[in-house]
């Protein structure tokens, strides 16, 4: 028998954009582009439940309303286009700091920017420190909502390499993306959102 989708959502919907169908599989990568406005980020924060949402989604078979609130959002990991920063020290936002150590120099940013407070990081940092956050979490899914927007050829090429060894490590992730050269890169399958509503290229 086959094993379930990793990710699967049915009928999901709010009273601004789907209802979505969707299915990902483990080590696939579904991604979605469309105009600022079109409702991808909705989607991705409907699937993560931080956004009111109806209808019903899926992990590995197991349906999201038999998780707590905090249980899905640590098994499916949301990556915000503008990432948060709770407190003043980028270090408190690792529990474990030889691995952001090692993860912030993959990503080609010098570990003693993890000793620093956050005011100090460019925007590019930010991203790319906050990716290394979802990354280290080990989540099954990862919804990322432009991961890579402000970065580099340099960075982006980087982040693109941690994302694939993630999927070769049988994460799905549904990620969100202005750049269509990057989805045919990364998506197995591409989508576009469309005033609310996801469709074929």
């Amino acid at each position: 028998m086959a094993s379930p989708p990793r990710l699967r959502a049915e009928n999901l919907r709010s009273a601004l954009a789907g209802p979505f169908d969707v299915s990902v599989a483990a080590g696939r990568c579904l991604a979605v582009t469309g105009a600022s406005g079109s409702g991808k980020s909705l989607f991705l924060r409907m699937i993560a439940d931080l956004d009111p949402n109806t209808g019903e989604v899926w992990l590995d078979g197991r349906a999201r309303s038999a998780f707590t609130a905090p249980a899905w959002r640590r098994a499916v990991a949301y990556a915000a286009a503008e990432p948060g920063w709770w407190t003043e020290t980028v270090a408190d936002h690792f529990p474990d700091l030889p691995a952001a150590r090692a993860m912030a120099a993959r990503l080609g940013l010098k570990e003693a920017l993890l000793d620093g407070p956050v005011l100090r990081l460019s925007t590019g940092e930010k991203q790319r420190l906050a990716l290394a956050r979802t990354l280290l979490r080990a989540s099954p899914v990862l919804l990322l909502d432009e991961p890579t927007g402000p970065l580099d050829e340099d960075s982006v090429g980087r982040a693109e390499a941690l994302m694939r060894e993630r999927l070769a490590g049988g994460a799905a992730i549904v990620m969100v993306t202005h750049d269509p050269a990057q989805a045919a890169r990364i998506g197995d399958e591409h989508l576009v959102m469309r005033a609310g509503k996801l469709e074929p290229p």
